[in-house]
């Protein structure tokens, strides 16, 4: 590909940008823009400051979007780099994925709070406005994918197709907290508005919902219109169904959700358990939640939460080092919600005192939000799992020998003393085989790029923490 492929492309989307907005708008906001590169689908743009980047953001970036991928294609990424203030290194930023989804206005019947409807009188008709509630950072483009939300986000593509017209009607999303459902639920309302921009989705907490109920209820007498205002709903979004546990609540949205469910309006429903394992549900509404299709959201593995902080520290602008990295993706193991807080944190301390953002600074962060890390996981430790794992013995992981099988178990013994341990490589090479740091250097390296590429591989050394990670409680 030629090196002015980045030149070419920007100055193509400039003659579509120039046609579409003002010719002031044009001057003052797009011509300053810089082409800087092009690969794997990505276009990088030089803009002058953080205040430009967040103002083109703000009111173009519809039609950054569309116009970059018209001329690049349906896959195409925009990237913005921040022009360097005095001797600091320039900040890359990716352009967001979509604007805030917004709905249309719905008209709703309006129904007087007193005396009961009569069915021969039309009702008067009000506009209402109504947010989706969903935040546009929840989107696909920044998920993490991995065998623990796999089937979760495939469905949620198919349903963000055909919304309403697919077998995942409802769509139950269940896990421990931290694991990506409300991310995922939101990521599937937002694809809709993409879509479908004419239809009305809504994403709320069940607890708002109940709220919303008691009013109706309780203080403004207002049922129906509770009712005729959830019936216009064509995506119903709600999250942590678990907390919709009242017997009144429930029997309102039994009605909701047979209305919807009849009239192929799609439901998208999150929780912290099983169907199943729900207290204090009706056997009626526990049956309609268990109609479509229920996903269980597991612990990310390694490469996953490895790929969640390259995403994330991205989307902050922020360059970290490979060891970084991967000493924060092998500490933090529970959860995406932790893993991210320790990352936001990080960036964040390094940015106030002004450090620069190594291992010893991530281990001082991490310990005050998972405790001290224990250190009774020794070198030795990790090659007698290895061993137990693969069935050999430790002559075998120590020998010279170079079957397949041996020399992939020794180089995930020292990837994973590297990384769990922070052993140095002259360590490593000196406990496993005697080896020389460059050996081991060269381990780790092919045991990442396995794990990138070899879904079989990954598994191993997943299984292999697991088996470790209990000795570090």
């Amino acid at each position: 590909m030629s090196q002015d492929t980045h030149i070419l492309i920007w100055n193509r989307c400039l003659k579509v940008i120039e046609q579409i907005v003002s010719s002031r708008a044009f001057d003052t906001w797009f011509k300053p823009i810089v082409p800087v590169s092009f690969s794997e689908g990505m276009l990088t743009v030089s803009v002058p400051s953080e205040f430009f980047r967040e103002y083109l953001e703000e009111y173009f970036l519809d039609v950054l979007n569309k116009t970059v991928r018209k001329e690049i294609g349906a896959d195409a990424r925009l990237a913005f780099r921040v022009a360097p203030v005095k001797v600091q290194p320039p900040m890359e930023y990716p352009a967001a994925h979509c604007n805030t989804p917004e709905n249309n206005s719905i008209s709703l019947p309006s129904y007087k709070q007193s005396g009961s409807v009569n069915p021969f009188v039309i009702p008067g008709i009000q506009r209402l406005k109504v947010s989706p509630q969903l935040n546009p950072n929840y989107c696909f483009a920044n998920l993490a994918i991995g065998e623990c939300n796999k089937m979760g986000v495939t469905a949620g593509e198919s349903i963000a197709m055909y919304p309403g017209k697919t077998a995942f009607n409802p769509l139950f999303l269940f896990g421990g907290p931290g694991l990506g459902k409300t991310h995922i639920a939101q990521a599937i309302g937002i694809a809709i508005k993409e879509k479908y921009p004419d239809l009305t989705v809504l994403y709320l907490p069940a607890n708002k919902f109940k709220t919303q109920y008691m009013d109706a209820v309780n203080v403004k007498n207002n049922l129906t219109n509770f009712l005729a205002f959830y019936s216009r709903m064509d995506v119903l979004i709600i999250d942590d169904i678990q907390d919709m546990s009242s017997q009144g609540t429930q029997n309102a949205f039994f009605q909701i959700f047979n209305h919807l469910h009849q009239s192929g309006k799609q439901l998208i429903f999150t929780s912290d358990r099983a169907p199943v394992d729900l207290q204090n549900f009706e056997e009626r509404l526990l049956s309609r939640l268990k109609w479509g299709l229920s996903v269980e959201l597991q612990h990310p593995d390694f490469a996953t939460r490895l790929a969640m902080l390259r995403s994330r520290s991205f989307r902050e602008g922020v360059k970290l080092s490979d060891d970084v990295l991967i000493y924060l993706a092998s500490r933090i193991t529970t959860n995406f919600r932790e893993l991210e807080g320790a990352l936001i944190s990080l960036i964040a301390n390094a940015t106030f005192a002004h450090r620069e953002i190594t291992v010893e600074l991530a281990e001082s962060i991490t310990t005050k939000i998972v405790g001290e890390q224990k250190t009774d996981i020794t070198i030795d430790k990790v090659q007698k799992a290895v061993c137990q794992y693969f069935n050999i013995t430790m002559d075998n992981l120590l020998s010279k020998s170079r079957k397949r099988q041996i020399v992939q178990a020794r180089q995930i013994a020292m990837y994973m003393s590297r990384n769990l341990l922070k052993c140095s490589l002259s360590t490593i090479g000196s406990e496993i085989g005697g080896k020389d740091h460059s050996t081991v250097l060269h381990a780790c390296s092919t045991v990442q790029d396995l794990m990138s590429i070899d879904k079989t591989f990954r598994q191993y050394v997943s299984d292999i923490e697991k088996m470790l990670v209990p000795a570090r409680a």
